[in-house]
Parts: structure tokens; C-alpha cells; sequence
């Protein structure tokens, strides 16, 4: 299994990025998906999962109405695109599969996922 997340980079305040996610080696359309985050000195957190087919959609109550987790299935890719970035979204964006296939069972909880990708650092200036 591998996941390749790219997008990140460095943008000021209220700017945008589009995270994407490339899976590959297992059957992506089977697994829900997550994106976490962790912040320097801080514990890895939910952001936001999606289920299987993309008919639910997950959010962190601090990123709720400024981030858009989406999938392509045909192209095994997971997106999260970042909307009216705040200094304090800085951090390491790592996508996940679900340890489950056709679960979702306590998506917000990292222990839930098993296999990871290798991050994309976001950094937010103000």
C-alpha cells in the first residue's frame, strides 16, 4: 500500500490549498479515508473522512465550513481543499485508510486507520 499526499506549501491567512492524496495497492473505492494533522509539539488530530463512495463527509468542528474533503475513485485520490487558512491550520497533513473496509467505524480516531501516508507540511502565515 502506498499514499502520496502533496499540496502543501506556504500561504498567508486566508489564502487556499488543495491537499491531494494518490492511493495505490489496495482497493481504494472499498475504504473509507481520513485526513489528520499534527501541529509541532502537539498530538496528531482528526480534520475531516469521507466514507467509501463519497456520501458522507466528516469534519472537525475547526475546520467545518472551510475545508472540503472529496474523493475520485476513478483515479484512487483523495482531495481536501483549504479554504480561509488560519495560522493555526499550520501543521503535517497525513491522508489515512480505514482499518475497515465499508466502515466507518470511529473515523475520528487514528487508531481507526492503518495505513498512512507520509504528510505534506501547510504552513499558514499571518
Amino acid at each position: 500500500v502506498q499514499l502520496q499526499a502533496s499540496g502543501g506549501g506556504l500561504v498567508q491567512a486566508g489564502g487556499s490549498l488543495r491537499l491531494s492524496c494518490t492511493a495505490s495497492g489496495f482497493t481504494f473505492s472499498s475504504y473509507a479515508m481520513g485526513w489528520f494533522r499534527q501541529a509541532p509539539g502537539k498530538e496528531r488530530e482528526f480534520v475531516a473522512a469521507m466514507t467509501w463512495v463519497g456520501g458522507n463527509t466528516y469534519y472537525a468542528d475547526s475546520v467545518k465550513g472551510r475545508f472540503t474533503i472529496s474523493r475520485d475513485n476513478a483515479k484512487n485520490t483523495l482531495f481536501l481543499q483549504m479554504n480561509s487558512l488560519k495560522p493555526e491550520d499550520t501543521a503535517v497533513y497525513s491522508c489515512a485508510v480505514h482499518s475497515l473496509p465499508y466502515s466507518t467505524l470511529f473515523y475520528a480516531n487514528a487508531p481507526q486507520y492503518h495505513w498512512w501516508g507520509q504528510g505534506t507540511l501547510v504552513t499558514v502565515s499571518s
